[in-house]
């Protein structure tokens, strides 16, 4: 009998050990974890040669890429040590479906991560692309906060292109006075304008002019390794995926590479028609991956340039190096920089705007109506003497408790009650001119959409309080993405352009630009519960009044972590 026993224990520990093999072998359904330990502080850096004090992560700028695959949990444990000032990161064209409260918009979703707190971000990747991050408290992003996000596919998948190599390549401009600097006079009388940036950076490197006499001693040197150009090395004869994103603090961007065309593939995370260009146009807040062969003449390198585009400013144009293997990485190309389109031929970006469509085998089809139509006018007021960005004349400002919350524990006198508007005199409206009524109202009151109903927003630009200027504006939606329906240059026809919109094979995107005296036209679904900002990813014309907020199924929110409170009235609800 114990022979018998022993006989049939052992057999039942072969049977568990085959088990635990074969289920080690089966692919896991669930995403894996992926875990990143981020210390966010102030450091001197010298990205185009001039020294000035930047927002690192982990001593970088741009900080660390966020590698994962569709599915995946990324837990990003982030440290404060500023100092002197909140932070808070917001993750760029992640939905946060259940995770509301993890879109890092401080006064929107959380409460500012406190100096010498520790904050833990925690959601999921659920969808492959390219994606942004970056600091959303005050004007921080232009001091250096930001970096990319690469998620691929799960194993076994593909995407409807081929390419041999991947790379993420970060385009941003750069200032040499700080934030608060520039936030102080955007907030004075007399109005000062944060004027056009000093360089153009190209993953992180620039050069600024050093030579200038105006330069104190000490504070820019030609010859700091940290501003040497930012080398691509590519193999003749392959193919690469360049992922390009835009965290531009106020700059529109043209980049090419000299002497190649570019293929884009996709756009904000979807997969579009192929479009050839020789160089795209890209605005702040966006991502595209464009496909590029190394099928030039090998024996040299070649230009990657990134030029202002939609203001006439005097910032040269950021310069890389795409070097072939195996030249010299550091040798300069033997020719003079491509020049760029012309900065105010805004036919060309609406053009390439338009020519982007749907990959035909990943069309999302659009719902045929909509539920409701919110038109926004993006134009310039004046509020008690300030200079503001308003929209349908009404400037926006932050609450001190965060919407999430208060919508949640129904705090109703933290902010105002009152709906913003849903559209403007668009019968009556000189969108030529200066408004003859420059007066505008300040406000945080927000709009609450039914849950799950279809919304469509038009962006109208209208002229600025200087004469014969409009602005090209690029417009985040953050917890959702948006059809872009269509474009068009004058007034929007609320009667006659929603026929002309494209219901085929719209493309699918979370930032779309709108030119000069022109509209944009999208549409989205109302069907991810919590309360998202949708703003004007220009960092200055946000901080001046250019945005709004949507609430949505706020009964479906899920129990609120204590971690994102303790802010405004939010601060009752941490008693021990």
């Amino acid at each position: 009998m114990v022979e018998v026993f022993k006989c049939r224990s052992s057999v039942i520990k072969f049977l568990v050990l085959c088990l635990c093999i074969f289920l080690a072998a089966v692919p896991s359904v669930e995403g894996r974890i992926r875990r990143y330990k981020w210390e966010v502080k102030y450091e001197y850096k010298s990205p185009d040669c001039y020294k000035k004090l930047s927002i690192t992560i982990n001593g970088r700028t741009p900080g660390p890429t966020i590698l994962a695959q569709q599915g995946d949990t990324v837990i990003v444990e982030l440290k404060n040590s500023l100092l002197t000032e909140n932070v808070a990161i917001h993750w760029h064209g992640i939905r946060q479906i259940g995770t509301p409260w993890f879109d890092g918009t401080e006064g929107v979703t959380q409460c500012p991560i406190l100096p010498g707190d520790t904050f833990v971000y925690q959601f999921v990747v659920d969808r492959a692309g390219t994606y942004l991050y970056h600091a959303h408290y005050g004007m921080q992003r232009e001091a250096g906060l930001y970096g990319s996000i690469r998620v691929s596919l799960p194993d076994g998948e593909s995407e409807p292109f081929a390419y041999d190599y991947d790379r993420s390549i970060l385009l941003t401009d750069w200032y040499h006075k700080s934030a608060y600097e520039q936030a102080t006079g955007l907030s004075s009388i007399p109005f000062v304008w944060v004027g056009e940036p000093q360089s153009i950076l190209i993953q992180g490197r620039g050069r600024f002019d050093c030579s200038l006499p105006t330069i104190e001693s000490g504070l820019c040197n030609a010859t700091n390794p940290e501003c040497s150009p930012y080398v691509l090395t590519v193999v003749p004869g392959k193919t690469y995926r360049l992922r390009i994103g835009s965290l531009t603090a106020l700059s529109a961007l043209s980049f090419e590479i000299e002497g190649h065309n570019m293929t884009i593939v996709e756009a904000d995370g979807h997969n579009v028609e192929p479009v050839v260009v020789k160089n795209l146009f890209i605005y702040s807040g966006e991502t595209y991956s464009v496909l590029i062969t190394a099928d030039q003449d090998p024996r040299r390198n070649y230009w990657a340039s990134a030029k202002i585009v939609s203001r006439n400013g005097n910032t040269s144009n950021g310069l890389a190096i795409f070097n072939y293997y195996p030249n010299n990485p550091r040798r300069p190309p033997p020719t003079v920089p491509p020049t760029g389109p012309t900065w105010n031929d805004s036919a060309s970006r609406l053009a390439q705007s338009q020519a982007i469509n749907a990959h035909a085998g990943y069309v999302v089809p659009a719902p045929r109506t909509s539920d409701r139509v919110i038109v926004l006018l993006n134009t310039q007021n004046r509020i008690n003497g300030y200079v503001r960005w308003s929209v349908n004349n009404v400037s926006f400002h932050l609450p001190h408790t965060p919407y999430l919350i208060a919508l949640k524990e129904n705090l109703k006198h933290v902010f105002e009650q009152t709906p913003p508007p849903n559209g403007y005199d668009f019968a009556n409206y000189d969108i030529y001119n200066i408004a003859k009524n420059v007066n505008a109202t300040s406000s945080n009151s927000i709009y609450r959409l039914q849950f799950n109903t279809t919304v469509d927003i038009i962006l109208q630009n209208a002229n600025t309080m200087n004469p014969n200027n409009s602005e090209t504006h690029p417009w985040h939606l953050h917890g959702h993405d948006f059809w872009v329906l269509g474009y068009g240059t004058g007034k929007f026809d609320i009667y006659n352009d929603p026929k002309k919109y494209n219901l085929v094979n719209p493309i699918m995107k979370n930032t779309v630009a709108v030119q000069p005296y022109s509209w944009t036209a999208l549409r989205f679904r109302a069907d991810n519960p919590g309360v998202w900002a949708f703003h004007c990813h220009i960092e200055s014309h946000f901080h001046m009044g250019m945005g709004v907020v949507f609430e949505e199924g706020i009964d479906k929110v899920g129990k609120l972590p204590t971690s994102i409170m303790g802010c405004g009235d939010t601060k009752r609800f941490l008693r021990p």
